[in-house]
């Protein structure tokens, strides 16, 4: 099998020239969250490329949608049929699936993520909905959802209010199966992220 280096390196390089290839997209985020992509989808996260709708599916959202070419790569290279080598080849242009932010109509994607921060409101929806089925079908001995959520997300969505407020009903709650994992990298479109986000998140 390929070490966890080459594994990444793959991730990272095919990621840019997807990227690079549509002359559009942002190869940065990509590569610096591909340790942490292929660290989660090798080893933690519960799929099903054959059967995508499967119930108790470990959920994933990429907060930072303008990361999608990373969530592209992850799906091609775990088996996702629809994600092909052709789609890949045809990132961001019209009548293909790989829009520059991930849309849920799509297989492998669970919710669609454009205004940074919606991402990882939605996800802590979606856990709030996997608490909401297991209290109600979940029986001693029998639990038919005990599945995760997974969320990426970066400077740019902390930054946003929406996150700050679902963040909050989340550890309010306790959503012990919900899990963020944050890309602080410490640079946004303007600089360096001191310029506007100071916070020790």
């Amino acid at each position: 099998t390929m070490s966890a280096e080459k594994s990444i390196a793959t991730i990272r390089t095919f990621a840019a020239d997807v990227v690079q290839g549509a002359k559009s997209g942002h190869p940065g985020a990509p590569m610096g969250m591909a340790p942490m992509a292929y660290a989660l989808f090798s080893q933690h996260l519960k799929f099903n490329p054959k059967n995508d709708k499967w119930i108790n599916r470990d959920r994933f959202v990429l907060s930072n949608g303008h990361a999608s070419a990373l969530l592209y790569t992850m799906l091609h290279m775990s088996g996702y049929e629809s994600w092909n080598m052709d789609v890949m080849k045809n990132f961001r242009q019209v009548d293909y699936p790989g829009a520059g932010h991930p849309e849920s109509e799509f297989e492998g994607i669970e919710v669609t993520t454009g205004p940074l921060g919606q991402g990882i409101a939605n996800a802590v929806g979606i856990a709030m909905a996997r608490e909401h089925l297991a209290a109600t079908y979940n029986e001693e001995g029998f639990d038919l959802f005990d599945h995760f959520t997974y969320v990426f997300c970066g400077d740019g969505c902390l930054q946003e209010g929406v996150s700050a407020e679902a963040s909050s009903i989340a550890g309010h709650l306790g959503l012990g199966r919900l899990i963020v994992l944050y890309d602080d990298n410490n640079i946004t479109i303007d600089g360096n992220t001191d310029l506007s986000f100071t916070e020790d998140v």
